[in-house]
């Protein structure tokens, strides 16, 4: 654990190193204030700090969010996307809102694990168990809708997740030092109404390569549930409480991100996932150090540094969508969605017009009369099969899901090669390390490289990859004169 090495975040504080900002928080015992390591106010002296695995941690401590550089607000640490273990799973789970809906037990449940053994793990590990981690989480959506919305404390607060607006206001009080009044006060952009659009900015670590990963959605995007405009990528949410509209527009130090929620108890969870998304809790500091010992790959690290790996907000949509994508083109598998949807899927108003429904569920595909899907009957009984699984709860892709354990699944199901395995396990489950060498746009690519293009030779050469053989991919990926490498509109990189 960073926070562990004492000197290594001494010297990450004192360099004011954003890199580390979610990996480790620092608590001035002088000032009972927690920053992030790069916060720019002048760094104490070493003998008054100390280190925290967790924003939740700190608070634990009884530590304040200090005002300047909000490390409530950092980044994610990378480590709750890198990895498979139970704490890993259980934290990717509680950013998605599972503690609040369903409570420990819920989580617990999820995770296949007693409530005890969850929360010694997770205390153990980041000093805080669940309640705190959420409530930490909580308090941050809190801030969010009381800077963002006029929406009165009354209404924000069971909002925001709390079981009262007197739990609400302690909460913000000491975690900011403010109450919820004098937070408003001080925000920048005073807002003006009381519905509407909840707009902020999604932190990132630098460097954040746009093109493969917003032009990969623009390119793939179904019609009616997403959409590229106006330099942004639109889609629809479906979400707990209700449905959403989001709007993500790339900027040099920042995601752009405006909501439009039905339930505003929505917010944590339609974060979480657009984070998801955009891989923004990456480390393309490491990603790129390692791929770029390579000197096949180097010159391509080089060229685009940062490069993500453009992920879902719905991990069932994807594999649905994977099948449909299977031996066909980029537009024809954009053509077999777009008719699921219009037969299947919610329709839902979009205030900025041009959404219309979210991707159907599992649930309403399992009706589906396989005569009237316009592909091979083996594709057909493969989808089939799939929406029937994650209808039965017999398949598990959820966020919290143990990556291995999904695989075996998937390649348990008709028509499942390794292509859509991995490219699900890449895309839907978040595995780091996913790899397809039998991609045709990976192959042709390895062949221009001078790299093997036989699928075990190329996974043999690619074991120095390891654990980020999915963002090789991306690099590979974009050897190729494909729209999914470039935003629309902008020349090739």
């Amino acid at each position: 654990m960073v926070h562990q090495d004492f000197e290594r975040c001494v010297r990450a504080v004192q360099s004011k190193d954003a890199r580390f900002d979610g990996w480790f928080y620092t608590a001035v015992l002088t000032t009972r204030i927690y920053c992030r390591p790069s916060c720019p106010v002048v760094p104490p002296k070493v003998e008054n700090m100390s280190f925290h695995p967790s924003a939740a941690a700190a608070q634990q401590a009884g530590f304040r969010a200090c005002k300047r550089c909000r490390p409530d607000a950092s980044p994610g640490s990378p480590q709750w996307n890198e990895r498979a273990d139970l704490v890993a799973r259980a934290m990717r789970l509680i950013a998605d809102g599972v503690v609040d809906r369903d409570g420990v037990p819920g989580l617990a449940s999820r995770l296949g694990y007693s409530t005890r053994q969850v929360e010694r793990q997770l205390q153990a590990e980041l000093g805080a168990g669940p309640l705190a981690i959420a409530r930490a989480q909580r308090a941050q959506t809190a801030r969010v809708l009381i800077e963002t919305s006029a929406m009165p404390m009354a209404d924000l607060a069971p909002a925001a997740g709390f079981a009262s607006l007197r739990t609400f206001n302690d909460t913000i009080q000491a975690v900011f030092a403010l109450s919820p009044t004098e937070l408003r006060h001080r925000a920048k952009n005073k807002p003006t109404e009381t519905t509407g659009a909840i707009s902020l900015r999604l932190p990132f670590r630098a460097p954040l390569f746009p093109d493969n990963l917003f032009g990969h959605l623009a390119a793939t995007a179904v019609p009616g549930v997403e959409e590229w405009r106006d330099g942004a990528y639109r889609r629809t949410l479906n979400l707990p409480h209700g449905h959403g509209v989001v709007a993500l527009r790339p900027q040099p130090d920042h995601v752009a991100c405006r909501l439009e929620l039905t339930d505003p108890r929505d917010l944590t969870t339609a974060i979480s996932r657009c984070r998801r998304l955009l891989d923004l809790d990456a480390d393309p500091v490491a990603v790129d150090a390692l791929l770029g010992e390579d000197q096949d790959l180097a010159p391509l690290v080089l060229k685009a540094p940062g490069r993500r790996v453009p992920r879902t907000v719905d991990p069932a949509e994807f594999a649905v969508r994977a099948v449909l994508g299977q031996q066909v083109s980029t537009a024809a598998a954009r053509t077999h969605a777009a008719r699921l949807v219009t037969a299947h899927g919610v329709a839902v108003d979009d205030p900025g017009g041009g959404l219309t429904h979210l991707f159907p569920e599992p649930e309403a595909l399992a009706s589906l009369d396989p005569e009237k899907l316009a592909m091979p009957g083996t594709r057909r009984k493969t989808l089939i099969t799939l929406v029937n699984a994650l209808a039965a709860g017999e398949l598990d892709l959820d966020i919290g899901s143990d990556w291995q354990r999904a695989r075996a699944g998937l390649n348990a199901l008709p028509g499942f090669g390794p292509w859509t395995v991995e490219t699900i396990a890449m895309r839907a489950l978040g595995d780091p390390d996913a790899f397809i060498p039998a991609d045709l746009g990976v192959k042709l690519a390895a062949a221009e490289l001078g790299l093997p293009t036989a699928p075990a030779a190329l996974t043999a050469r690619a074991a120095r990859w390891r654990p980020w053989r999915a963002y090789a991919v991306q690099h590979l990926w974009a050897t190729g004169d494909h729209a999914i490498n470039r935003l629309p509109g902008k020349d090739l990189p």
